[in-house]
């Protein structure tokens, strides 16, 4: 029986995931985490570091990690990668400024060894603000059309509404469980 045979059949067991939620500064990661938790939102303010919260759906445990995107932040990032399943890339679709820094940071993320296979889910975020890029603008900004190493998905959403948010949980969990879990 093989190493990968034997996780496998450990994360069957367990029916754990871990999901890393990253995307720049101010995106609205830890606003989306809050309004998926069903916690208040009217005091967010920047993460210094990380936050994490565990969700039951569906007879799966989700471990979502949410760590800080400031620029002085991201290098640390790769400190989280271990073990990961998924991962959530939030894009402020409002902040036209800096979606090639978006760009950018998801392909280093991309390139990482220990993220290859992760199933991975653009969360459009702020789609409730005015002048906000679709998810099809922001796909086509992302290049996401090229990501083969990665299953993946964008939807459009705001964590504001919460429109989409647990539309997008769904999909990552039923990914990631098509992936490493046996079916019963």
């Amino acid at each position: 029986m093989g190493l990968l045979t034997v996780l496998k059949k450990l994360k069957q067991k367990e029916k754990e995931m871990r999901i890393l939620m990253l995307g720049l500064d101010n995106a609205g990661k830890t606003t989306i985490l809050k309004r998926i938790n069903g916690e208040p939102i009217s005091a967010i303010s920047p993460t210094l570091g990380f936050n994490i919260k565990t969700l039951e759906r569906d007879g799966f445990k989700l471990n979502i990690w949410d760590v800080g995107g400031q620029k002085s932040l991201r290098s640390y990032w790769r400190n989280y990668f271990e073990s990961t399943d998924g991962l959530i890339w939030v894009v402020d679709s409002a902040d036209k400024r800096r979606i090639e820094d978006c760009k950018d940071e998801l392909y280093k993320l991309l390139q990482e060894e220990r993220l290859q296979g992760a199933s991975l889910l653009i969360f459009a975020n702020k789609q409730d603000l005015p002048g906000a890029l679709s998810s099809a603008e922001i796909a086509e900004v992302l290049h996401l059309s090229n990501i083969k190493t990665h299953n993946w998905k964008i939807l459009k959403c705001s964590a504001i509404t919460a429109e989409n948010l647990i539309t997008g949980v769904d999909w990552i969990l039923r990914d990631i469980a098509a992936r490493i879990f046996w079916q019963d």
